[in-house]
């Protein structure tokens, strides 16, 4: 019988088992593990993570934020454009994270991303979680006049 599917040729080479090419099994090459750098930007740290966060680089990783967050004054801020792979158990690192900031008050905004990682929180309904806080709105007050010409002003704070 023919075998439709013809397998493609062996890279073994019989007698030194144990490395590629040579008869033994195949080992993939170590993933290329997130890794982070952080810059102090005045009561803020912004970290640049790039890689792959997954699960064999969350746990260090994790604990590399939280420092770097213990650190800061008001939190941090993510530059995660460099990563190349975000499984759900990285995403668990974000939301771990800031979950840890919001008990220290302090805030964890993702400033740089990319299609992947906006995907992802997006389908997740979670990228409103690491937005900018806005700063506080002006609110306005209507404020009626007692006269004999009675008029509503807007006021807003700031101006007269």
């Amino acid at each position: 019988m023919h075998d439709p599917y013809p397998q493609a040729p062996s890279l073994r080479r019989p007698g030194r088992p144990g490395r590629a090419g040579d008869g033994g099994p195949v080992k993939r090459q170590s993933p290329n593990r997130a890794a982070a750098s952080y810059t102090t930007q005045g009561d803020r740290i912004r970290v640049t993570v790039r890689g792959e966060l997954d699960f064999r680089s969350g746990d260090r990783l994790r604990d590399d934020l939280c420092a770097a967050l213990a650190g800061s004054t008001r939190g941090l801020d993510l530059d995660l454009g460099g990563l190349d792979f975000c499984d759900c158990s990285g995403l668990n690192v974000l939301l771990d994270l800031r979950r840890v900031a919001l008990d220290q008050k302090k805030t964890v905004v993702i400033r740089t991303s990319n299609p992947m990682i906006d995907r992802l929180l997006t389908l997740l309904g979670a990228q409103g979680l690491f937005a900018s806080p806005r700063p506080e709105r002006a609110e306005r007050v209507t404020v009626r006049l007692r006269s004999p010409k009675a008029s509503t002003r807007v006021l807003t704070p700031g101006r007269t």
